[in-house]
């Protein structure tokens, strides 16, 4: 095999000559020189035919064996000399080595820009740390450059700098699955200026929300707007949610109707009318409740409400279009369970049963062999609630609306035994929400495996399951 030379190892159909390498701390340093054809002017593309001086520049390239490599490249700096041109000189540029304002090699430079479209600004910079490559976060973002076109499929969506304070748009070519621009908030003049800007785009895939809606009209109006299927099964999604909410009662009937069969009743004990736990979650509920009613009875806007009170436009809108009862209840749904819920059912009978006659040290060493691993202050604060009132009656075991929807939604085929049955269990106890169940899993079938020709038989059979 015949022997290279340095300059072909190093700097493969690249016009330099390589004049030494050296070792200087564990970098490799290059002094190479340019031996490139005179070049052309970057205003007037006149050839250049006199030399005006040399200069050396300093360029990063990238590492061999974990080695930082820098090269020192000798150029020249040219005349033009076209009297009609306005730039007087300029320096030469080594195709595929060298690039104007750049102190890093054209090939580093493609290492750099790939690390960043793929990972970002902090999580680029780590990966650069670990490959021995000298860059910054703001380096590697100023990398990205936003294309002249928009991408035949564009994709645009909101998201949040910060939930509740500062929002965006991302856009995304959707063939490509890659990240086009970003933009600094979700409004649609600032769409609208994008797209006048970067014409090309013949289908937008959006939400359901209108929001971008507008910008579309006015600067792609030939462009064909569409729902995602990910934002469409998002969609599906909260419509089952929210049937499973409204039909919890049906869940809760039937529970305790099984579990009236199986425990006796036991001895009736006077205690005082229950209330409503004043929780943190449930007061916040409350004022929340209020101040956004109070500012739309002022005729306030969605928009308006949600920067004045820092929340989101859709929290104001659904606390706008839900009763109060229905939030609380909601909210009562969303408190945690601690280490003492799943012996409620123990504990309230139990203190029923002996008249409020038992300490609650007994109380806590009986539950405690039934498997409680919490404190002995939990058990006292919930038997004062007892006594008081205050505490919230023990729970029947149902499954959240969350989770139901999570199992209608998930493939059949992903689930467990146990969810399986106890997904059953659900559909028997309530018949609405076993339509919501067979009527979500066509859909998202009929998404998933794009059988679009499926989807007016599927409107019918759904128009036909509407309650009177």
């Amino acid at each position: 095999m015949a022997s290279k030379t340095v300059e072909a190892v190093l700097f493969p159909g690249i016009d330099v000559r390589v004049e030494c390498v050296g070792d200087s701390s564990g970098i490799l340093v290059v002094e190479a020189v340019s031996t490139a054809r005179p070049g052309r002017c970057p205003d007037c593309r006149k050839q250049a035919r006199r030399t005006h001086s040399t200069y050396q520049r300093g360029l990063d390239e990238r590492p061999l064996g974990f080695r930082r490599v820098i090269v020192r490249l000798r150029v020249r700096r040219y005349f033009c000399d076209r009297k009609s041109c306005s730039r007087k000189t300029f320096v030469e540029q080594v195709p595929g080595l060298s690039e104007r304002h750049r102190r890093s090699s054209a090939g580093l430079t493609g290492w750099l820009r790939s690390i960043a479209i793929e990972l970002g600004g902090r999580p680029a910079a780590r990966l650069c740390r670990r490959l021995r490559l000298v860059a910054g976060r703001t380096r590697l973002l100023r990398l990205l450059t936003a294309p002249d076109r928009a991408p035949r499929v564009l994709g645009v969506d909101e998201f949040a700098f910060r939930k509740g304070c500062t929002y965006g748009t991302v856009l995304v070519d959707v063939e490509a699955g890659r990240v086009v621009d970003v933009l600094p908030d979700r409004t649609s003049e600032t769409f609208a200026a994008w797209l006048t800007e970067h014409p090309g785009a013949e289908i937008i895939c959006r939400d359901r929300a209108s929001a971008y809606t507008k910008a579309v009209k006015e600067a792609a109006l030939d462009a064909l707007e569409v729902a995602d299927r990910w934002h469409l099964l998002q969609n599906l999604s909260a419509a089952v949610e929210k049937t499973c909410h409204q039909h919890r009662d049906c869940l809760r009937k039937r529970a305790e109707e099984e579990t009236v069969a199986e425990v006796p009743e036991p001895p009736p004990m006077l205690l005082p009318p229950a209330e409503l736990p004043r929780t943190q979650i449930i007061e916040r509920t409350r004022h929340r409740y209020e101040d956004i009613h109070r500012l739309l009875e002022k005729r306030w806007t969605i928009s308006a409400s949600a920067r004045r009170l820092n929340l989101d436009r859709k929290t104001v809108r659904r606390f706008r279009d839900t009763d109060l009862d229905e939030l609380l209840a909601s909210a009562r749904e969303r408190r945690l369970n601690g280490a003492l819920e799943p012996f409620k059912a123990y504990l309230n009978p139990r203190y029923t049963e002996a008249q409020g006659q038992v300490s609650g040290t007994c109380l806590f060493l009986e539950i405690q062999a039934r498997g409680y691993r919490g404190s002995r202050q939990v058990v006292r604060k919930h038997l004062a609630a007892l006594r008081a009132g205050t505490a919230e009656p023990a729970r029947a075991d149902i499954p959240s609306p969350r989770k139901i929807t999570s199992w209608i939604m998930r493939p059949r085929e992903t689930l467990t035994q146990s969810q399986d049955e106890r997904l059953l269990q659900v559909r028997l106890a309530c018949s609405d929400i076993t339509r919501a169940c067979d009527l979500a899993r066509v859909f998202a079938d009929l998404v998933r495996y794009r059988r679009g020709y499926l989807l007016l038989e599927w409107i019918r059979q759904a128009g036909t399951h509407r309650s009177p």
